[in-house]
């Protein structure tokens, strides 16, 4: 893992912390140099604790709301209201808590037809970004980990994974039986900065794994994460790895 730079943490909560206070460094940072700060966020127990923080007094008065404008890495094909959504999860535990202008909150439809809705998505990546590069450059992109080595809605085996071209695509996971949307490795790939947040003792054979020398592991969607001109940071809490203290 010497291509990644490790933050080891006691817990999910001091995970939380050590990723807020990045945050607001990089919002700081790429708000005094283009005026705004854009991130894509990601669904999962572990950053919702994050948004949560954020959320508190202490942290969102830091933070220029104004200038921040929200997108998500990916989202499950259900209703914004729904459950499963990632996006009702990130306004329950953030939106819903601190004062963003509706302007500046980039959802993805996932209540409508998937290649509609990852046609649409991708329309407003481009209206926002503006940009003539084969892909927009986020200042933060927020990532998990699953126990399959999956990150974002790109799963061992998909077809998005090959998606060169497409700054979003539809990903059907048959073990799930759903479809889902998801921002492509190029995009995740040119991110100023990619961040994971790991944590919980069921994610330590895949960290292992994927610290481990077997090419095998290459093969897995998250360890294609390598940003090209970009930082590459995993917090990991200590019961998601064996011992890091080497390294």
């Amino acid at each position: 893992m010497s291509d990644r730079e490790i933050i080891l943490c006691r817990d999910a909560g001091e995970l939380a912390r050590k990723a807020a206070e990045q945050w607001i460094a990089l919002a700081k940072a790429a708000i005094a140099a283009s005026g705004r700060f854009a991130v894509a966020l990601s669904g999962g127990s572990t950053p919702k604790i994050l948004y949560a923080l954020l959320a508190t007094p202490e942290y969102r008065e830091r933070i220029g709301w104004a200038r921040v404008h929200l997108f998500w890495g990916d989202e499950r094909c259900v209703p914004p209201d729904h459950a499963e959504s990632n996006f009702r999860m990130t306004r329950e535990a953030l939106l819903s808590k601190i004062e963003i202008p509706p302007g500046n909150i980039h959802r993805i439809a996932g209540e409508q037809d998937p290649a509609a809705a990852a046609a649409e998505y991708e329309r407003q990546l481009r209206d926002f970004f503006q940009t003539r590069a084969a892909a927009p450059r986020f200042d933060l992109i927020l990532l998990g980990l699953g126990e399959d080595g999956h990150t974002a809605s790109l799963f061992p085996g998909s077809t998005a994974l090959q998606e060169t071209s497409r700054w979003v695509a539809t990903s059907y996971v048959e073990r799930l039986r759903a479809h889902r949307l998801t921002l492509t490795l190029p995009v995740i790939n040119a991110a100023a900065q990619v961040a994971f947040l790991i944590s919980g003792e069921s994610k330590k054979s895949i960290v292992r794994e994927m610290a481990g020398s077997d090419s095998a592991s290459a093969n897995y969607p998250a360890a294609q994460v390598r940003p090209k001109n970009g930082r590459l940071v995993w917090f990991i809490t200590a019961d998601a790895v064996d011992d890091f203290s080497h390294r």
